[in-house]
């Protein structure tokens, strides 16, 4: 058995609410810290109608004050929309209130399009080529041996913050190869350098104060239920809202349609192939076996699992199948 954590977009749905997301976000939380789930992250999206975690430190708080064990953290944060500081500042205070619980991990995207991007900076001056030195720049911030630095972070100096480096290309890989820091790949909507990634990351990590050697967690979408027929229906809202994203209309995840799939036309259908490769959708028995398989062909240090479900009770079913099946549970 490997750890298994969440990643969690809070879907706004059709009909519903932001604060009915975050409710939801919680209550997802506090049920996967009961199963035993390692980490719960949730990313950074801007003017998505669909997606409630856009101030995500401020939802990681939110999930952190209403959990006790489960680390809580950013998957992540895009940095070329911050400065670094604001960002030790914003995590070396989560950190403060929550020991011990607080996770980083760093994206380059912009999490959004290039003119909510530009209100979110006021400009676009900042390059996401720069980012390789905002992480070393962010990371100096925690540290506890540059009581000389002119700028502090504080809260934030000397706690020991994890980051994470984010990806879904080779650019990440050999980042955090270089940093020796653990690396995510984005690999539950973006799985085509999956493996050319890992291998190397692995190749080229370099061992360091963070980690002594690779730490993998590639992503996972998965789509749970009792019967297989009731899982693929719940993938639909999923594939619907890739539909519309990839269109240019981002919209609030919409309620599942029977042989949604089947109703696409032919490219559509062979974008949704490439896109849920790394995709689980099926009975518990049928789940359980597609994640081993994918933890064998990875050599995954560990999973973190995304669900882009409509209803809420059939989302936390989802999970609970996840538990049952791959982990032993407390």
């Amino acid at each position: 058995m490997i750890p298994l954590s969440i990643l969690d977009l809070s879907p706004i749905i059709e009909g519903g609410s932001a604060s009915d997301s975050l409710r939801n976000s919680l209550d997802l939380a506090q049920h996967a810290e009961q199963w035993g789930f390692n980490r719960y992250w949730v990313a950074e999206h801007h003017g998505m109608a669909g997606i409630a975690s856009a101030a995500t430190a401020v939802v990681i708080g939110h999930v952190a004050s209403g959990t006790s064990t489960i680390k809580v953290g950013a998957g992540g944060i895009m940095l070329p929309n911050h400065a670094p500081l604001i960002i030790a500042e914003q995590f070396g205070t989560l950190e403060a209130l929550y020991p011990g619980r607080i996770d980083l991990g760093l994206g380059r995207a912009p999490g959004t399009d290039p003119a909510t991007s530009r209100a979110l900076r006021r400009n676009l001056n900042s390059n996401v080529d720069q980012f390789p030195q905002d992480v070393v720049e962010l990371m100096a911030y925690f540290r506890s041996d540059t009581p000389a630095q002119s700028v502090r972070a504080v809260p934030g100096e000397g706690l020991a913050v994890p980051v994470w480096i984010l990806g879904s290309s080779l650019f990440g890989a050999q980042l955090a190869a270089h940093l020796g820091l653990p690396y995510a790949f984005a690999s539950h909507f973006s799985p085509g350098q999956l493996m050319a990634a890992i291998k190397v990351y692995r190749e080229q990590f370099k061992p360091s104060d963070a980690l002594s050697k690779p730490y993998v967690m590639p992503g996972i979408s998965v789509f749970a239920a009792d019967k297989e027929e009731d899982a693929r229906l719940l993938a639909s809202s999923w594939q619907q809202a890739f539909i519309n994203l990839y269109s240019g209309q981002p919209s609030q995840l919409q309620p599942p349609v029977a042989d949604y799939f089947d109703s696409l036309e032919a490219f559509q259908q062979h974008m949704l192939n490439d896109v849920m490769a790394c995709s689980v959708v099926g009975t518990p028995e049928q789940v359980r076996q597609q994640m081993e398989d994918f933890i064998e062909k990875t050599g995954a240090d560990e999973l973190i699992i995304a669900a882009q479900i409509f209803d809420h009770v059939a989302r936390v079913r989802s999970y609970e199948i996840v538990a049952d099946g791959m982990m032993d549970r407390p």
